[in-house]
């Protein structure tokens, strides 16, 4: 992709101070040429390795493509948190005007159809320091926001934990507007072990069978790639397996559209040269029958595509290349794994039995009016107005 000839997103803004010490805090408003300058990469490919939670979804490989694509339809601005000169946090935002399908201006973190993950890229021991900025720099240029959303955070975790603590001393009101989990790995058992305690016998002994009813249509093989080794194949093979099932016939494969096509093309690309990126594929005859993407960002790993032969279905070879996955509990500096699957997902929560709680927060900011505003809003979700916007 050509960054030089991308759209400006918006422009650079910084911003006095958010608190008083012998360390200035502050909020800058960045765009994309400055994101791409190569001083301040260098800061953030040290901020991702320092970050106190990992987030790829956030990462120079993954948001840069992303912003170019979508960033300046939806007005996105990355806020970046420095300390001194010191980049210590970053977290794209859009302004929108609708929440849940009514009209309330808000601010938003920003997350496109294939981002997963909400958490801030923040520096570890910098996580109360971050949200004290970012909520400051709301109550100055709240505009027509009532209020602050922070989807998709992690439950647990240092960022959490310093987000609650800067809430109770502020007093500052919060509504958790939705809950959810999804699938996770996390075991000291060996992948082995793992299988064992995570399915019965009966099951285990279908998915030997079916692999050997798999296997007698031809040559049954799996792989392991990391970097750039048959990238450009790997990809085309993947948006091709991918777009021949449901999701093609949908229209929401990623080879349907142009943006997400060459958008996964592209952060696939930047994951490899970054050596965030791990590949599987689960082929038969040479051609693949089921294919994933995994991205590397220690101490997490995250299960970012994966797609298969909707022909082959009754072989299931999409669990058995999650069999092959379970490697990664064995894998040096991946502690867990984030499936980044719906909630319930039918196949990947029959193997993968731990959960990875999130919570979408709505903060109040501003004024003491607008705050008031928001306190009602609180008390009509506490109502139930959170199920009937569900609904909508």
């Amino acid at each position: 992709m050509d960054l030089a000839n991308a759209p400006q997103l918006y422009r650079r803004e910084a911003h006095a101070p958010a608190t008083a010490g012998p360390v200035a805090d502050r909020i800058a408003l960045l765009d994309l040429a400055a994101l791409e300058k190569p001083a301040f990469r260098t800061q953030w490919e040290r901020l991702v390795r320092e970050a106190s939670e990992p987030n790829p979804f956030f990462e120079p490989f993954f948001l840069v493509p992303g912003l170019a694509r979508w960033g300046a339809s939806a007005r996105v601005t990355v806020k970046a948190f420095f300390r001194g000169d010191t980049l210590c946090g970053l977290y794209p935002v859009v302004r929108a005007q609708r929440y849940y399908g009514y009209p309330l201006a808000h601010a938003t973190g920003w997350l496109h159809a294939n981002a997963f993950c909400g958490a801030p890229l923040v520096a570890r021991g910098a996580e109360e320091a971050f949200w004290r900025a970012l909520f400051e720099h709301f109550d100055r240029s709240a505009r027509r926001a009532l209020f602050l959303h922070l989807p998709v955070l992690p439950e647990k975790g240092a960022l959490a934990v310093a987000l609650e603590n800067v809430l109770a001393r502020q007093g500052r009101a919060r509504s958790v507007a939705r809950r959810e989990s999804r699938a996770m790995l996390a075991s000291d058992l060996s992948p082995d072990a793992y299988l064992e305690a995570a399915m019965r016998a009966k099951k285990r002994k279908e998915l030997r069978r079916q692999h050997n009813r798999l296997a007698e249509l031809g040559a049954l093989a799996f792989e392991r790639l990391e970097g750039g080794e048959r990238l450009e194949q790997w990809t085309r093979e993947f948006l091709e397996l991918e777009a021949a099932g449901w999701k093609g016939e949908a229209g929401s494969a990623l080879a349907s559209q142009a943006d997400t096509h060459g958008f996964f093309a592209d952060a696939l690309a930047g994951a490899a040269t970054a050596g965030r990126l791990e590949r599987l594929a689960l082929r038969l005859d040479g051609t693949p029958v089921a294919m994933l993407a995994n991205f590397l960002s220690s101490p997490g790993a995250f299960s970012f595509k994966t797609a298969f032969d909707e022909s082959h279905a009754r072989f299931s070879p999409g669990l058995l290349l999650q069999l092959e996955n379970l490697a990664l509990l064995e894998r040096p500096g991946i502690a867990w794994a984030d499936s980044c699957a719906a909630e319930g997902h039918s196949m990947i929560e029959r193997l993968w039995r731990e959960k990875r709680g999130f919570a979408s927060h709505n903060i109040a900011i501003g004024s003491p009016v607008r705050r008031a505003l928001f306190a009602a809003l609180m008390r009509w979700e506490n109502r139930g107005g959170k199920q009937r916007r569900r609904r909508s």
